[in-house]
């Protein structure tokens, strides 16, 4: 008997056979894919049914992309919670209409006269809460539409500012236009609308030019298989490159 024929007759529902492919796999995503064009690869190359994800990375962008299988797509929330660490490069006096590489140049500004020092005490106002404006090219939904979809045909629509944290924004490379940094924020937090923000506020304009994300949770960088790995696994071997669900929560704990 099924388990929802045992709940529909009131009989205790007998225990649920584990599968080797309900587990966690520390993906490095590399740069083009979207993060669904991912979770269609692993579908596709295991024939596994039940994939998700725990936190969007957009095309450009690289790093730890969370991938939840079978019983773990019940642990979405959990991950899509989990505070986010990124290494990226911001580019001054470039503006796009999407704050990052992949979009349109709204605007080119002299950048010559920005200082480190100058960055510096910018960056240094984009620690700690912070109201953020969501970008117009993102995908989240306004009265069930996404926002790009209104950015696409030129229109702007009224947005609310979330809460975010950043706990870190860190200078480590100036070497003009380009800065690197490193940012470690909560969930929610649009790195290229940060950035896009400091170049607003030191009058050049800027852009994200490169974004990897090295650590979401307690998940790391380090740990990832690439995209070229994941090709090569057997199912066999993908099972065993899972995480089981247990190092994150009690198992009895997930939902049926």
């Amino acid at each position: 008997m099924s388990q929802d024929a045992a709940q529909r007759f009131g009989r205790p529902a007998p225990p649920r056979t584990s599968d080797p492919f309900d587990g966690i796999l520390v993906l490095d995503k590399p740069a083009g894919p979207t993060s669904h064009d991912m979770v269609d690869r692993v579908r596709r190359l295991f024939g596994i049914r039940k994939v998700g994800h725990g936190g969007t990375l957009d095309p450009m962008a690289t790093g730890v992309l969370v991938m939840l299988l079978g019983r773990a797509t019940k642990l979405s929330n959990m991950f899509l919670g989990s505070d986010k660490t990124y290494e990226g490069t911001l580019c001054l006096g470039i503006a796009t209409d999407s704050h990052d590489a992949a979009g349109t140049i709204t605007a080119e500004k002299e950048w010559r006269s920005v200082t480190q020092e100058q960055l510096l005490t910018e960056m240094a106002k984009f620690q700690g809460d912070l109201m953020q404006m969501p970008p117009m090219v993102s995908a989240i939904k306004i009265a069930g539409v996404p926002l790009y979809k209104h950015a696409r045909k030129g229109i702007t629509v009224e947005r609310e500012a979330r809460l975010i944290h950043v706990y870190e924004f860190s200078l480590t490379r100036f070497s003009p236009p380009d800065a690197d940094f490193i940012l470690r924020c909560t969930k929610g937090t649009y790195v290229r609308k940060v950035v896009a923000d400091i170049g607003d506020a030191l009058g050049c304009g800027a852009h994200l030019s490169r974004l990897r994300r090295t650590r979401s949770g307690d998940l790391t960088v380090e740990n990832a298989l690439t995209a070229a790995q994941l090709s090569t696994l057997t199912s066999e071997e993908l099972a065993s490159r899972l995480i089981p669900m247990s190092q994150f929560t009690s198992a009895r704990h997930v939902p049926r």
